[in-house]
């Protein structure tokens, strides 16, 4: 039974729908640090949690049980994704759950710096009635500067149209004219900082937004701008912002977050123009409870389905796309663990090359299922489709894909190469129907071969006898033949045999068979069961 473990306080909607989940165990355990969180992820097969909690690497370190971690809410900050990712951890979040939320936090803090409305509220408190001390400005046909235009950032530039603002917009990941499409004026940031009156971010914090306005860029502001970060401490660089409020170049800066949290004392509070809320983007009733029902649900979806949504580090899976792909990932996976037994030397390169219907297919599902076949007995590390290919490419080994539209003699085929410094094999497997696996090549030979279970593969002369000989030799060790499979190149020149056996042959067994004058090599492979799957195809 799947063990979920609740980290941070999450809305009773959510832990209702945990509860109510069948053959989930499920543990609330908030406020965990150190040795206390790390036991406690050691124990769990799924987490979930918001920002309260800190999963860092040494989190993480020696956990061979978590299989994912969901963060009810948008940023993963928190989360030691790249940690997770090597350990085979899914990192899923609830992008959606929290928008409207923020967005509308976004506008508030934006009209309540716009008007003074904290300051205004305090002089009242003090018995004070200073109309012409707060002297606002409206935000209908001002500029806005929007960095950062996914969901949040759309219903933002959205409800700021709305309120007759001119909006500028930039992202990375879209194009201009799809900014246009949008409704928003595209913009780069430098170009935007002259003629923006407001400037707000919706960007996570990385290596390219950190300090997205520093001291550099306080030249380039327009005078009085006002600036808005409901997003993540560090995209603005909060000792910029106190010299450009100093300075007369800022017109005003609202908060929501900093770059460390909780954050009870910056140079920033009581400044004159600042207005700052304690991380409040998410927090209304409608949010908590939508992330939490989302990240819930994404949760036992993946226990129970193997169904990847949202997920930071790998390419989501769905339900009905792993239904569909399962066969080619067990394919791929047997490939790979298959080659990792008949080439011993390193590898520096592997090909998957894919065939006729399954080339427009999720491809790099099915590599990633390859390589986890590869890697399985190399590393200590528990191996699946989240790590192995960061894993293998660690190692230095080169990964390729190709595709092949064309059908061969099978509608679908996986080919699978891996070369040395001294040689290279290859390998090709294809499903008939649903879930009957078989081996069809290996290196130039074709043929038809069981994909499970012990396997031994021998070269050899294409000469008379062979089989009869190798079938002997058995026989005298009492190994039953279960099924054979024999190519050929050309008719009395080199042959391959596979051999589907009921057990393992032993040592002399072996070493009879190699001894044999016509054959010129012979390898036992260990696959899984037919029908036997690791836990992350299971689903």
């Amino acid at each position: 039974m799947p063990k979920v473990i609740v980290l941070d306080k999450l809305a009773q909607e959510g832990l209702d729908l945990l509860d109510a989940a069948p053959n989930i165990e499920v543990e609330v355990r908030t406020g965990l640090k150190g040795d206390d969180l790390r036991q406690a992820l050691a124990e769990a097969d799924g987490a979930i949690c918001r920002s309260g909690v800190k999963i860092t690497a040494d989190a993480l370190d020696g956990n061979h049980r978590l299989r994912a971690i969901v963060r009810a809410g948008v940023g993963t900050d928190n989360i030691d994704s790249k940690a997770a990712t090597r350990l085979g951890i899914v990192v899923m979040n609830t992008p959606a759950g929290n928008t409207l939320s923020t967005a509308e936090h976004t506008l508030a803090m934006m009209l309540a710096l716009s008007r003074n409305i904290a300051p205004a509220y305090y002089s009242l408190c003090e018995h004070k009635w200073d109309r012409n001390k707060y002297m606002g400005a409206q935000l209908a046909d001002k500029t806005l500067g929007i960095v950062g235009l996914g969901r949040i950032g759309q219903a933002v530039g959205t409800r700021a149209k709305a309120m007759q603002m001119r909006v500028l917009g930039f992202d990375p990941f879209l194009s201009s004219e799809r900014i246009a499409e949008l409704g928003f004026e595209p913009a780069s940031v430098a170009d935007m900082l002259p003629h923006v009156d407001y400037l707000t971010v919706h960007t996570p914090l990385t290596d390219e937004t950190r300090n997205l306005i520093d001291l550099a860029q306080l030249d380039k502001l327009k005078p009085g701008v006002r600036l808005i970060n409901c997003a993540r401490g560090g995209i603005y660089n909060e000792a910029a912002l106190v010299e450009g409020l100093k300075a007369g170049k800022i017109g005003g800066v609202a908060l929501d977050v900093f770059e460390t949290e909780p954050c009870t004392d910056s140079p920033l509070f009581g400044m004159p123009g600042v207005l700052a809320t304690p991380h409040l983007g998410a927090s209304t009733e409608e949010a908590q409870a939508q992330v939490a029902v989302e990240g819930v649900g994404l949760l036992i979806d993946y226990l129970t389905t193997g169904a990847i949504r949202h997920a930071v580090n790998m390419t989501p899976l769905d339900a009905k796309t792993l239904a569909e792909l399962r066969g080619y990932l067990d394919v791929a996976y047997r490939l790979g663990l298959l080659l990792a037994q008949f080439e011993t030397a390193p590898i520096k390169r592997c090909t998957l090359e894919f065939r006729g219907d399954v080339s427009g297919k999720n491809t790099k599902l099915i590599t990633a299922s390859f390589a986890a076949g590869l890697l399985e007995h190399a590393l200590e590390e528990e191996i699946n489709i989240v790590n192995a290919e960061v894993l293998l490419r660690e190692r230095g080994i080169e990964l390729v894909e190709q595709r092949k539209a064309e059908p061969g003699a099978f509608t679908s085929v996986v080919l699978a190469e891996v070369e040395t410094d001294r040689r290279s094999h290859k390998v090709a497997g294809t499903v008939f129907g649903t879930e009957m696996l078989r081996l069809v090549q290996v290196d130039d030979f074709r043929l038809d071969a069981y994909l499970d279970g012990v396997l031994m593969i021998f070269s050899h002369k294409d000469v008379p006898g062979i089989i009869g000989a190798v079938g002997t030799i058995f026989g005298k060790h009492k190994i039953n033949i279960g099924q054979m499979a024999v190519g050929r190149e050309t008719k009395g020149g080199e042959a391959l045999g596979v051999l589907n056996l009921d057990q393992a042959p032993g040592a002399d067994a072996l070493e009879e068979v190699r001894n044999h004058p016509a054959i010129t090599g012979a390898t036992v492979i260990k696959l899984p069961a037919a029908g036997e799957r690791p836990a992350w195809l299971a689903g």
